[in-house]
């Protein structure tokens, strides 16, 4: 990867070297990424593509990794990151916004505007980009209710446009899982309220439950496991009397038995041990296979 530097200049493209990520994702665990690199166009994105394709690096799309578990092994690899890509436009009640603009930033942005529709967002901290990847939600409702139609780089890189339809969203889930597609920007549709009192007081009612319910004041990936259909994880792990178990510096959380928290410094594998445990009882108890809705990055 030596000729690494001279590509990145010669592009004009930003990077930082032998970044922890710690600093990458909101786990604030794991080892460090060889290279962080920060296109802003989509033309530097994809003569970046093109270059690590060529030359067989390894690479991976970050979004603000509040959904990624890293392991504490260093990456030999390029970690992309599209925190430039941070525009968004209003047309009527269609909200153009690209992969890095931050959803919970935006939502509260709209919702002062009197636009009703993103309100579950509050409080997520991810990217528009992020979001459509794993069709983020709370609250019963999920951004693919609003998806008009996404701008995607596909493998070959070149840019398409798919409808809400053909990107094959599901609970926490879509197409872009499945295909080696990185998600540009997005289009959504909202409803434009008469002014924003109602909306306000969703959101507000919302992040007091939040603050309520989750362990907000300790580092974490949200939700570890997927719901099982007509149950809740929580109260799968709560059952099995796991509230409050200690790995190392990692903690499943006494105030919500879905979240594991980084209580004191912990590790990478403090964390997936007790991914592992809670799984293990889980299914000791009820028979009942729970899935991790976080992404385990780099462990292989």
């Amino acid at each position: 990867m030596k000729n690494v530097n001279e590509f990145l200049n010669k592009q004009e493209i930003t990077y930082q070297e032998n970044v922890s990520f710690k600093r990458l994702t909101t786990y604030r665990c794991g080892g460090k990424a060889k290279y962080v690199v920060f296109p802003d166009s989509v033309t530097k994105l994809k003569s970046l593509l093109k270059y690590l394709k060529d030359n067989n690096i390894k690479y991976k799309v970050f979004g603000n990794g509040s959904n990624i578990l890293a392991s504490e092994k260093d990456y030999d690899g390029v970690i992309i990151k599209l925190t430039k890509f941070n525009k968004y436009t209003i047309d009527n009640d269609v909200v153009t916004a690209q992969a890095g603009v931050n959803l919970s930033l935006l939502a509260n942005e709209l919702s002062k505007n009197c636009y009703s529709g993103l309100e579950f967002a509050c409080g997520i901290p991810g990217t528009v980009g992020g979001a459509i990847y794993m069709n983020a939600g709370a609250y019963l409702k999920d951004i693919a209710s609003l998806v008009i139609d996404v701008t995607l780089l596909d493998e070959n890189l070149n840019v398409l446009v798919l409808k809400k339809e053909d990107l094959n969203f599901s609970y926490r889930s879509s197409l872009l899982q499945s295909k080696n597609y990185i998600c540009l920007e997005a289009r959504l549709k909202l409803e434009k309220q008469e002014n924003n009192e109602q909306i306000l007081t969703v959101v507000s009612n919302r992040l007091k439950r939040r603050l309520s319910t989750q362990p907000l004041d300790y580092p974490s990936a949200g939700s570890v496991f997927r719901n099982p259909e007509d149950d809740f994880a929580g109260r799968l792990v709560e059952e099995c009397n796991l509230k409050g178990k200690i790995i190392g510096g990692a903690m499943i959380s006494d105030k919500h038995a879905n979240f594991i928290i980084n209580k004191d410094n912990a590790k990478a594998t403090d964390i997936k041990q007790l991914m592992d445990l809670a799984q293990e009882e889980v299914y000791k108890k009820f028979n009942v296979k729970l899935r991790i809705e976080q992404e385990l990055f780099n462990w292989e």
